[in-house]
Parts: structure tokens; sequence; C-alpha cells
């Protein structure tokens, strides 16, 4: 019976040779796959001691190997396959999401930029996220290993390996931050404070409160016009304008009323009806405003995004569910981010009404 010489993959153990290209290992009982890809050798567990089921994973394999390139781009480099990977998935990227992934490639080119995509291996890859994990942030780290994924996964869609070596790499956790959420009085103090500064802050200030009765993000909100929102049927619709929203895909929300009162407070105090294609507010951030009202008011620096988080908690304390406060801001994952985020807003809100509970009683009485 043929056996296989010994190698580093295979040391304290031989193969015997069972069928075309397979092989069964005399130590484990478990199946190999022993087969050429051009004039390159490829051996592989078949991580089973099932002998039809590792025929079947046999099948599979040699199918995989059959679609492996055997052109210019089986030599190709990390570095030009990232380069390929940008040209090709880069135009559906917003731009702001091709800059960070322009960035991210070249700190992985730094440890993979001159490797043959076909030589990188797991081992390759735990190297560089045990080194890497301990040099840079967690949400840095998982950006960075999500774009090794995705280019791995193009690598593997032009057939130039057989699986993704980064595929079962884990993220790291990100520490949890105290989420800091302007209360309603903190709310109507920074907008007070941003009306008494000069007239050009009080764009900014409508802005402000657009985006705290909205919940909007502050991109989403700036390119909002008044053609978008339907003062008969209470609804407003989110586009993001020409870039879009985050997840590329229009919404339609509720006018909430807080909304409706302040948007129709800003018709009454234009000269004639906006036109449709208007923007509802003409500037692109309020952040100087912001910054100005908050000292002059002794209030923390609070920035565009606290006023979603003021939004989610006044939703929040509505009784409104994280599944429907999730459709509102834009999220795909049914209430899941929301619910991580702010459930402790909920569990405290709660608590605070179960005091109430006194059915008009007390102790001992």
């Amino acid at each position: 019976m043929k056996t296989t010489p010994q190698t580093p993959a295979t040391v304290g153990q031989t193969l015997h040779r069972v069928g075309q290209c397979l092989y069964r290992s005399t130590q484990s009982d478990k199946y190999y796959a022993i087969l050429k890809s051009g004039r390159k050798q490829i051996k592989k567990s078949l991580k089973t001691a099932d002998q039809a089921l590792a025929k079947r994973r046999l099948a599979d394999l040699k199918e995989k190997v059959s679609r492996i390139s055997t052109d210019e781009h089986g030599r190709e480099k990390f570095s030009e396959l990232g380069e390929r990977w940008l040209h090709s998935d880069g135009p559906s990227m917003k731009l702001s999401s091709l800059n960070r992934q322009e960035g991210l490639l070249r700190n992985l080119n730094r440890t993979f930029g001159g490797s043959r995509i076909r030589s990188i291996t797991k081992t390759d890859v735990a190297r560089w996220a045990f080194i890497r994990s301990k040099e840079i942030a967690a949400r840095t780290f998982n950006y960075e290993r999500q774009t090794l994924i995705r280019i791995f996964n193009f690598a593997l869609r032009d057939g130039l390996i057989l699986e993704n070596p980064a595929a079962n790499l884990k993220q790291m956790k990100l520490p949890r931050h105290r989420i800091v959420i302007p209360t309603k009085e903190e709310f109507q103090r920074l907008i007070k404070a941003m009306r008494a500064l000069r007239d050009e802050a009080q764009e900014g200030a409508n802005l402000c409160e657009l985006l705290a009765y909205s919940g909007c993000r502050l991109a989403e909100a700036t390119n909002m016009l008044w053609g978008d929102v339907d003062f008969a049927k209470k609804s407003f619709t989110v586009t993001g304008g020409e870039k879009g929203t985050k997840n590329h895909e229009v919404r339609v929300v509720p006018l909430f009323p807080a909304l409706d009162r302040f948007l129709q407070s800003m018709t009454a105090m234009l000269d004639q009806p906006p036109r449709p294609t208007e923007r509802i507010v003409t500037i692109d951030s309020a952040k100087k405003g912001m910054q100005n009202a908050c000292n002059k008011a002794g209030l923390s620096h609070f920035t565009h995004h606290h006023l979603r988080h003021f939004f989610c908690s006044n939703a929040i304390e509505a009784g409104v569910d994280f599944k429907t406060i999730a459709g509102w801001l834009g999220h795909k994952d049914g209430g899941i981010l929301v619910a991580r985020t702010y459930g402790h807003l909920r569990d405290e809100h709660s608590a605070a009404m179960a005091q109430r509970m006194t059915f008009g009683t007390q102790m001992g009485e």
C-alpha cells in the first residue's frame, strides 16, 4: 500500500492512499486530500473519519481547485490585489468610506503588501492580529480586520485562493463608553443660548432642533428638503441627498409632534412658502455655535450626535419599543444596536415609573 513521505504537516503520522487523491491517517483515522494545481501540490485535511463524507468533501475541493486562476494574477502581491479590489468595489462606496478603506489598505500593506496573495497563511494572519491588536485601538483593529477579510474574499471570488485565511479572525471587544445624553432642561438651555448669539447662529439653532426632533444623522438633516416633508400625511422622507443615507436606503418616518410644530413655526416666519427643492437648513454644521453656546450656558460640550441620543432617550421615555426606534433611525438590525446602546435608559425609566405604583397607600398605614 502506497504511503506519502512525512512532512511538517504530518509528522507523527503516515498517510495511506485509499483512492485517487484520497489518503487516510494511521494516527487519527481522518482523511486527507493531496492533489495538484499546476506545479503546486495541495495537501488538506478533510476533517472527517467517514469515508463517504470525505469523498464528497474531496469532490468539492477538486471543484474549487479547478477554479484557481493560472493567469498573471496568480502571482499577484497583496498590495496589487488591494488596489484591484478598491477599483472594483470602490465606486459603490460613499466617499468617506472609500477614503477610510484607502487608509486601512495602507496600514495592511505594511505587513502584507509585498507578499504574494497565495503565500499568506492563517498563521501569518494570526501573527498580524496578535501584534496589531496591541498597537491600536479595538475599533481601528476591527476596521482593519474587516478590510483584510474583504480583500481575501475578493481573491477567493477571483479564484486566486482556496479559502480565506482571515475568515475566522475574531473581532476585538469594544470598550463600553458612558453615553452622555442632554437632559430636556440642558437641551432647552443649549437652544436658548444659541438663539441669544449673533444672527448667523440662528440657523445653527434650527439645525440643532431639527436633529433633536427628527433623530436624523447630521448629513441626513442638512440634506433634508421642504419637499421631503408631507404635513398632510404627517410624515417626512429621509434621503440623505446626493450621497444617500448611511445604508443607502430611503426611509419614511412619522412627522413627530415636536418636529411638526418646529417646522410649522419655521414656515410661519418666512415671507413666502418655501419651495420644495429648498433645504430646510442652509448650513452643514452647527459645531462652532454649539461650542460657544455650551461655554456660555455652562454645559458639557455637546455635539450633533448627542442630539440623536437625545431623540432616542425621549422615545424610550415615551415607551416606544426598540424595533420601532431602530426603524426611525435607519438601523437594519431590528433594534439590536438600540437595545445595546440605550437599554440601560429603559431600565432606569422603568424603575423610576415603578416608584409611582403606591396605589395611594404607604407601608404601615
